[in-house]
């Protein structure tokens, strides 16, 4: 085996999601995620933990959507695993990045909303996602399966305790502030981020970061007025995504467009009330990823990048007693801020073409 999976491995648990004995851990593996698997059932192993592993399939999932009426019920024996569990890794890999590329939004949209109390109870467990490198990730991004190996080993095995000392920089700025303003290109958009907690996305539950590699700062805006262009092209729900236009009122989107994909986009935002709504803010800091991969486990991270998701807060970021975006998406979209643009806090620029004030 690779020492880097075990690498790998040895982080998820220890540092990500700080596995202790007797903890009861589920593992979701992807088809091509058999070898990290491995690896973290042996460090599990070690640390005297308990290992119950599925399986998470996209050519199985779309099966399953296919052949269903679109009728979901509760999955209760579902509900009752994750509520039981105290630790939930999700370790992807899968053969196909497109293989729900052609399930219905209107059958997409049900299911995630029928399955709704169950990611609430996994999202009170050390739930962390992560990917094993895979060469569909690779052919995804564009590059040799070694080139991506090299890279996406760099993004996750490196001093984490580090980054997390400089994002706290940026993450006091953010909680002490009450307006944040993005303004690039033809993006000029102005939220709210009166009350808000940051989170300092170190790549652990100690920081309330649960994705491995991670490297951001994020919040929970509100009150988002104005229009931003998000010119980094994604994958979404399998289907290629670019060019993204969304204007806001009173903290919804009114109007909308891509110049492609723009049916997903309007496909999310039908969803729910809230899909409508910004529920995160990030700034990308992880500098380890500087290329996009169209994966948003990677791509959201880089530095140079701010992001905006469509959909649910994060409780992390919220008062306590109160409730921020609810909805059954959480979907980010990426704008490049290296070049002519600039961030600022209360009016006061903190990243102007990318770089903070203090580089």
């Amino acid at each position: 085996m690779d020492e880097r999976v075990r690498e790998h491995a040895e982080i998820l648990v220890d540092w990500s999601a700080r596995v202790e004995p007797g903890d009861d851990v589920v593992v979701s593996v992807g088809p091509e995620a058999h070898e990290l698997a491995v690896a973290v059932a042996e460090a599990l192993g070690e640390r005297g933990a308990n290992l119950l592993a599925t399986y998470s399939s996209g050519e199985l999932q779309r099966a399953y959507l296919q052949a269903h009426d679109g009728e979901f019920d509760e999955a209760d024996h579902e509900l009752a695993l994750a509520r039981e569990a105290d630790v939930y890794l999700s370790l992807g890999g899968g053969r196909n990045t497109s293989a729900t590329a052609d399930v219905p939004g209107e059958a997409r949209n049900a299911y995630r909303e029928a399955r709704q109390d169950i990611r609430e109870a996994r999202y009170d467990t050390r739930w962390v996602s992560t990917v094993h490198p895979t060469r569909s990730l690779a052919q995804q991004a564009t590059m040799a399966y070694e080139e991506y190996q090299e890279f996406a080993y760099g993004a996750i095995i490196r001093d984490w305790e580090s980054l997390a000392a400089e994002m706290d920089r940026v993450k006091e700025i953010l909680d002490a502030g009450s307006e944040v303003r993005l303004v690039s290109g033809d993006t000029d958009l102005t939220m709210s981020i009166a009350d808000r907690t940051a989170v300092n996305s170190a790549a652990s539950v100690a920081y309330d970061s649960h994705n491995l590699p991670s490297g951001e700062v994020f919040t929970a805006p509100a009150e988002t007025e104005g229009e931003v262009v998000f010119d980094v092209p994604m994958t979404i729900r399998g289907e290629s995504v670019r060019g993204v236009r969304l204007e806001f009122a009173d903290g919804e989107v009114v109007d909308y467009g891509a110049s492609e994909g723009e049916d997903v986009i309007g496909d999310v935002l039908e969803t729910d009330d809230g899909a409508r709504r910004l529920g995160e803010l990030g700034i990308g800091m992880n500098r380890d990823i500087d290329r996009y991969t169209d994966n948003i486990l990677f791509d959201e991270k880089m530095g140079d990048t701010v992001h905006l998701a469509l959909g649910r807060a994060y409780d992390a970021c919220l008062p306590e007693g109160e409730s921020g975006t609810a909805s059954a998406v959480h979907v980010d979209l990426i704008t490049d801020v290296s070049e002519d643009s600039r961030l600022e806090v209360d009016g006061e620029v903190i990243q102007r073409n990318g770089r903070f004030r203090w580089e």
